[in-house]
Order: C-alpha cells, then structure tokens, then sequence
C-alpha cells in the first residue's frame, strides 16, 4: 500500500532509537528469506551504534508516519565530495511503499546541499532494482564484511549541486 508522502516525515535519529532501529534492519533483512544463520552472521553490521548518531562522520536519519518509525537510513562522510549510504530499511510491511524511494530521494537532496558530488552503496542483491530506479548505476562489487566470500553489488549516484 502506497504511503501519502504529505504525511511522511524525514528527520533525525535520536540515540535512544539505536536499539529499535537495528531491529528493524534485522526485520528488513529477514523480509528477502535469508536463514536465521545469515541473519546472525549479519547482526554487527546492522547494528546501529548510538554513540555514532549525529557526529560528523555518521548521521541516521528516519522515516515517520503517524509517531511510527516505517524505515531509516544512515550516512557516512567518507570525504568532503563522497558518502556512502552504510544502510537503508524499510519496515518489511512497507517495502514497496514509497518509503525506501522518500529515504533514497531525502539523501541525495542534504548531499546536495552540503555540496557532495558522489553517493556509494554496496547494496543487498534483492535491492539492486531498487537503486537503479532511484539512479544508482552498479560500479563493482565489494566483499561483504560478515559474510567472506560474499561479493554485494556496488552503486554510485551522481548527485548535483542544487
């Protein structure tokens, strides 16, 4: 079900949601059936670390709708020009909605404020459509950091001074 993008909001991530938003990343990661197994391998990587919130380097922001968290995502400053998008997940009833596309589309608009040229995400295969739709063009692979052996996707989107 489609999500009314007037009653969406974007802000950000307070330190006590840490815990609330990896569960949500576990929920979110479940969604595309991997085994409980994965999911465990997975759990440091989608753990979101409340003493990074709101720092320089690190910012998260949410997806609200009606007091709910529907989906989060998180930024990191890897250089004045280049970010790289270290998480996007939706709630799994919401996948399909709208909310990863308001989340992607409110990245790439404070990046464009703040002057970055280049967003890179290493992205789950069950997401790659997504961020080509949303602009992204596969540029590589990376290993994943909890599963070796495992190679992701790689994305960039260009992103223009607004």
């Amino acid at each position: 079900m489609p999500i009314d993008a007037r009653s969406l909001r974007i802000r950000e991530a307070l330190p006590q949601e840490a815990n609330l938003l990896s569960q949500l990343a576990l929920r979110s990661k479940a969604h595309w059936g991997y085994s409980r197994d994965f999911l465990d391998a997975c759990r440091s990587e989608l753990t979101v670390d409340a003493s990074r919130l709101g720092t320089e380097d690190y910012q998260c922001f949410v997806a609200i709708d009606g007091g709910s968290v529907l989906g989060f995502y998180t930024l990191k400053n890897t250089s004045s020009e280049k970010f790289e998008l270290e998480a996007l997940f939706v709630e799994p009833e919401h996948i399909g909605s709208g909310v990863g596309r308001a989340l992607i589309r409110d990245a790439v608009e404070r990046l464009s404020k703040r002057g970055a040229k280049r967003l890179i995400i290493q992205g789950d295969p069950h997401a790659a459509e997504f961020y080509v739709a949303a602009g992204a063009r596969q540029i590589g692979t990376r290993e994943s950091e909890s599963m070796p052996g495992r190679n992701l996707p790689l994305f960039e989107i260009a992103i223009a001074k607004r």
